[in-house]
């Protein structure tokens, strides 16, 4: 499993010391949430911030796209070793075009659902482009939220959907997640979990042991 950690809730006066916490362990995205103050209520990461990042670490840069115009995003992110670009089907009215641009500057591009939108809005020929698809377990715009139970239920469709098609994406869930509900996303499909609070709040600062929690449980 890729586990994700939020950068959202990490400490922002010392990121470098945060992220260099992360050396050396597998299967690690870093999470970007990008918000832009419209789509949601919060404002995060600016490209020289970004650009930054992707000179200190290895590891993949994943970006999420919070905002109301992610095809402005493209070509300043594609600039900067963003590894995945994952835009908001809500956010977006002609999904394959962007899709379509997304791939000519991105390994992977994902679709990121709200917890009120279902899986089935995505159709079958646009779920076959895609690497990725994102379930929000709690609303977009803050960390340290609690994990919505009817999640689950979104995941296993989306499961079901992915095997009968042989599709191969990757199925993301972000929100609330920790050592105790992590095991169930497992169960119903997930393989790739975002987590914030739980990873950076750790009284010791021992990321790669919440990590290994995670992985373990």
């Amino acid at each position: 499993m890729i586990i994700a950690p939020s950068l959202l809730s990490a400490d922002f006066l010392n990121l470098k010391q945060d992220i260099a916490r992360f050396d050396g362990i597998e299967n690690l995205w870093l999470h970007l949430d990008i918000m832009d103050g419209h789509f949601v209520p919060n404002l995060t990461f600016g490209a020289g911030v970004l650009k930054e990042l992707s000179s200190i670490t290895n590891h993949k840069l994943d970006a999420h796209l919070m905002v109301t115009n992610p095809e402005e995003y493209i070509q300043p992110l594609s600039k900067i070793g963003i590894y995945n670009y994952t835009f908001h089907w809500e956010a977006v009215t002609h999904h394959d075009s962007l899709i379509a641009k997304a791939r000519d500057h991105f390994k992977s591009v994902g679709v990121a659902l709200n917890p009120s939108t279902p899986v089935h809005v995505i159709p079958s020929y646009l779920l076959a482009k895609l690497d990725l698809i994102l379930i929000m377990s709690v609303n977009p715009g803050f960390g340290g939220q609690s994990f919505i139970e009817g999640t689950i239920d979104k995941i296993l469709k989306l499961t079901q959907l992915k095997n009968d098609l042989g599709l191969s994406f990757q199925i993301q869930v972000d929100g609330g997640i920790n050592d105790n509900n992590v095991k169930r996303l497992k169960d119903a499909g997930a393989n790739n979990v975002v987590a914030g609070s739980y990873i950076f709040n750790e009284k010791n600062n021992d990321y790669s042991s919440q990590i290994t929690k995670l992985r373990e449980a």
